[in-house]
């Protein structure tokens, strides 16, 4: 079991499997967060600490990034279409050897929207 937590804990999720590869994005706020995405399904992904988060959405409002409210670290992203079967996990938030063991992929999302590696 994977746990990714923000910095206090309020936050944590557990996930059964370990990210094979993270997205390190460029687009205006990923560049900005210093985040690196774990894509899952959000039924594969379980929330243990209920903490509240603050949300923020932007361009076309398709998804809400989510933050700790208490010490502000970034945790994930949501979509705000129930039927689409994806969220984010900021991998940040996973113990170092887990994301060490992790394939990182480069997304220009600031042009292209395609992977550049």
């Amino acid at each position: 079991m994977i746990v990714a937590s923000c910095h206090c804990g309020a936050v944590a999720f557990e996930i059964e499997t370990a990210p094979n590869e993270v997205t390190d994005c460029n687009c205006s706020i990923c560049r900005r967060y210093g985040v690196l995405w774990a894509y899952y399904s959000p039924t594969l992904v379980r929330r243990v600490d209920g903490g509240p988060t603050d949300t923020y959405e932007w361009d076309d409002r398709s998804i809400a990034f989510h933050r700790c409210r208490a010490c502000g670290c970034v945790t994930h992203w949501s979509s705000n279409d129930p039927a689409r079967d994806k969220m984010g996990v900021n991998a940040r938030l996973m113990e170092p050897e887990v994301l060490a063991a992790a394939r990182v992929r480069r997304l220009d999302g600031a042009v292209t929207e395609r992977y550049v590696d």
